[in-house]
């Protein structure tokens, strides 16, 4: 049986074999992450951390995009704010998105579109990302003259190691899909026409493992996994 809480720019379905799927739904904008969107995103991400009958969470995207970062007109509309101020909030917006980071249970980044900037950083943060063709994922910040916020400098070497990542962050080139699967980016790139049912049967398929191993095996691999063999064992 599925159940659907709809706030402002984000939708939160689940079903009762332990899938949630979290949709930011503001396609007119790209699912541009909105100060409307943040909020919700944060209670929704504080109410799935207190269900321990989840047991994976999908993150993707309504409409065409899966996320086109982070709504600058906010920046833009406080041209005097002095960079203290722009720090503040800058890092409570960060933090709001990073608390997916918090849930113990593997997150899937659905990249159903275009994800750019804090975008792709929101889908770096989740355990495994897989991409539809045609998607552009990118992280542009050099290219606006901006610090590539959002612990970009920190997931994206985590993932795709040191050297992918200077060239990605320093040239701020956006890569398709399939280039994104040969650096490590994403682990699959399905086909649009499949990709929601293939996720949905992928999000069944970890739902149904051993919820304890699969909480712990998550915790294990998470910040680049453990130190050393002894920390390991």
């Amino acid at each position: 049986m599925a159940e659907n809480t709809s706030r402002t720019h984000l939708r939160l379905d689940r079903t009762d074999d332990g899938v949630a799927v979290l949709t930011l739904d503001n396609p007119d904008q790209r699912n541009a992450m909105s100060a409307a969107m943040t909020e919700s995103w944060v209670a929704a991400v504080d109410e799935l951390a207190a269900d321990r009958s989840v047991r994976v969470v999908v993150v993707t995207g309504a409409g065409s995009a899966f996320c086109s970062g982070g709504d600058i007109s906010w920046i833009t509309s406080e041209p005097d704010a002095t960079v203290d101020h722009l720090r503040t909030r800058m890092m409570a917006f960060y933090r709001a998105w990073l608390s997916i980071r918090r849930l113990e249970v593997p997150t899937i980044a659905a990249v159903n579109g275009h994800a750019i900037g804090a975008g792709l950083c929101l889908a770096l943060a989740c355990d495994i990302r897989y991409a539809a063709a045609g998607a552009k994922l990118g992280v542009p910040f050099v290219q606006l003259g901006m610090h590539a916020g959002m612990a970009g400098t920190y997931l994206l070497p985590n993932v795709v190691g040191p050297a992918h990542a200077r060239d990605l962050l320093l040239t701020g080139r956006g890569v398709d899909a399939d280039e994104a699967l040969r650096l490590g980016l994403v682990s699959r790139v399905i086909d649009p026409e499949a990709f929601e049912s293939e996720i949905a049967e992928t999000a069944r398929a970890v739902a149904g493992s051993a919820p304890i191993a699969s909480r712990l095996t998550t915790l294990a691999l998470r910040d680049g996994g453990h130190a050393d063999v002894e920390s390991c064992l």
